[in-house]
Order: C-alpha cells, then structure tokens, then sequence
C-alpha cells in the first residue's frame, strides 16, 4: 500500500472520488458538494488556515487503486487549550480493510506529532462543528447537509485501531404537523407574552446588526464549555455565505430581553433534498439541475445548525418561544415536515432537556472520538 500526499489535480480527484465508489449502492447516502470539501482545504475560503494548518492524503493499494483517504488538522486557538495537545482528522474514507484503515490512522498520527500533538480527535473538521463533525453509529438514513454519513463499519475500524469516544452526538427530529407537549406549548406562549421580551427573525438587509448580536449570544452561550474558542466575525461570515444560497431569513430567530440580545436559533431548509442528483458537482449543469430542483421539489426537511442562549437568559424558556415563532411561520406554508435537530453533545444536558420538551424523537448518533498517542 501507498500513501501519497494530496498536492496536485489528480491527488485532489482522487481524494473526491473515493466516496462515490464506496457509497455507490448505498441509496442513502447523499454526495458531498465538492465544491464543499475543497473549500476546508483552500486558505481563501477557510479562515482557520490564519491560525493552523492541514494535510490530507489518499491511500493506494498494490494495484493502484484508491482505497482510502484522511486529513489531519492542527487548530492553534484549541490545539493548546490543555497539557494534552489535541489536534484533529477528518474526511476519513476506507474500504472495509482494517490495515488499509491502520495506515492511515498511522500517517495522520505521525504528522499531528510531528507538529507537536500528543493526541487526535476524529472525525472532525478542520472548521466550526455545524459541518463533518463525528461518526455515525446510529441512524444510518438519509443524512441532512453538512452531517457526515459512514458505513457501519468504520466504526469498528476506529474503535480497534485504540480510538475512545470523547463524547456523543445527538440529533433528534420534530414531525412540523405534530403538536408540541401541551406544558411546552404554554411556556412557550407565556414567554412570547412577557413584557420586554422580543422576538425577531434575521433580515438580509440589516446583516451586520445580526452579525453582531449572532457574535455576542454564542460567545456568552459557549464560554463554559471545554476547550470553547470565540467565534470571530470572518467565520460568522463564512457561514452564512455558505448558507445564502438556500437561507430563508424567517428561519432564523433572535430574542431580546429589555433590548439585549438573549437568545438565537439558526434553522436551514435541507440542502442535500437539491443536490441528491448533482453527484458532487456544481459547475453550469449543476448549477441549473440545483435551480430546477429548488423550484420543483421543494424542501421538506430543515436543520437546526445552531441554538444558544446567554448564561443569565437560560432559564426563561427563550428557546421555546423562538419554536413556537418559527412554527407560526411554516405550518401555512404546508410546504416542511421534519425538523432535525442536530445536534447536542451528551455533555449538554440543557439542550439535551429541550430537545426532551419538544416531544422529539431520535434520529442520529454521532461519536466524536479521541486517540492518545
């Protein structure tokens, strides 16, 4: 077997191709934009490259063939956080061959180390966690865009290379047309009566005032949770031109306490219900098959990419009242069904309790695990 670092057209062709052949008789399985994954990889297009680096390889068998591939990440504002210097891969893709999956491991492993790493959690991006974090291991259905999907296997592949889960992955699903619990549904509408509390969904022209208050709730909501990093305006803005494309602003819902920003809630429709049949590519065909499919499919689905509320305005059921408001909004539009809420680690167990309120069901687990060298 060879390993061969991904540094020219045909290694990065390499790199995107893997998957079709892996996936090719999986009917779920929904093709990653490849526009999408390059962009991790290109400092234009992805900030973290300002403070760390990455690398990727593909791995080729003795005939030639293609049968795996992995990054490796080093995030200098987390990579530091403890004495256990953690650095991160990604993008792993292997057939069911265990050797095949060593060596890679192996390669990743020998790289964080050399850069200074004592440890390495995948799968993970080289980016913010709404996108390619985790493993399946539960919930092996149609994946919603950004999450990742795997064949059961590769869990085994980790877990006897000596990877241990670092914690668990939760997204849970709400039918639109179901009632919310009858106790939710009067908190929720109790809130949304309170004096001094306000509720207002994003709009595009006032961008940067959302910005702002986007900024200021996550960096409150995150701060006490291990090895949290604030968010920086220029990945606020990344994210969103991400998702302008498919963004509908009345998704996307603010709370206000007194005039003070409280409480967020960033919802998506489902990008992948448009690019089922794109196979990864968006250039001018692409780009038209996607406008078709927007107009004649219509999504069904939404994800829930981002919840937070501040600290002191997190037990005055905000994010009850912003369900309730987004869901004023699309029951007439008879247009949504589901609603994912992907998703909450175990170690939220305040989010892990409204998801609970909701009345949602499961739908997915992810494991994001952790080796120490």
């Amino acid at each position: 077997m060879e390993i061969i670092e991904v540094n020219s057209a045909a290694t990065r062709k390499s790199f995107l191709d893997l998957p079709r052949k892996i996936y090719k008789n999986d009917p779920n399985w929904v093709c990653p934009l490849n526009n999408d994954i390059e962009s991790v990889f290109d400092p234009r297009k992805n900030n973290y490259h300002q403070n760390g680096k990455c690398i990727r390889w593909v791995l080729k068998d003795k005939d030639g063939r293609v049968i795996g591939r992995i990054a490796a990440f080093v995030n200098n504002k987390k990579a530091y956080l403890s004495e256990l210097t953690t650095g991160g891969c990604g993008f792993f893709e292997c057939t069911d061959n265990q050797d095949a999956a060593d060596l890679l491991f192996d390669t990743a492993k020998a790289w964080l180390a050399g850069n200074g790493m004592k440890a390495m959690d995948g799968p993970v991006n080289f980016g913010e966690n709404d996108m390619w974090w985790g493993l399946l291991v539960e919930g092996f259905a149609v994946p919603y865009y950004g999450m990742n999907y795997h064949p059961p296997y590769y869990k085994r592949l980790f877990e006897r290379y000596g990877f241990e889960p670092l914690y668990e992955q939760i997204s849970n699903s709400i039918e639109i047309y179901k009632p919310f619990p009858e106790r939710f549904t009067k908190i929720a509408e109790w809130v949304v009566k309170k004096p001094g509390y306000n509720f207002e969904h994003l709009k595009k022209n006032e961008f940067q005032r959302f910005a702002n208050d986007f900024k200021e709730i996550y960096n409150d909501a995150w701060k006490d949770f291990e090895n949290f990093t604030p968010i920086t305006d220029i990945t606020i803005r990344e994210t969103f031109e991400k998702i302008k494309i498919i963004m509908d602003e009345k998704l996307i819902w603010f709370a206000y306490v007194n005039g003070e920003p409280a409480s967020l809630v960033v919802i998506v429709p489902d990008t992948n219900e448009l690019i089922s049949n794109l196979n990864g590519k968006l250039g001018l065909l692409g780009k038209l098959k996607f406008l078709v499919n927007k107009w004649s499919r219509k999504n069904k689905r939404m994800r829930a990419i981002i919840m937070g509320t501040k600290a002191k305005f997190q037990k005055h059921g905000l994010e009850a009242a912003m369900i309730i408001k987004l869901k004023e909004y699309v029951l007439p539009l008879q247009q949504y069904k589901e609603l994912e809420l992907s998703w909450v680690g175990d170690f939220n167990t305040k989010m892990i309790a409204l998801h609970e309120a909701t009345g949602a069901t499961f739908s997915k687990k992810h494991i994001t695990y952790r080796y120490i060298f």
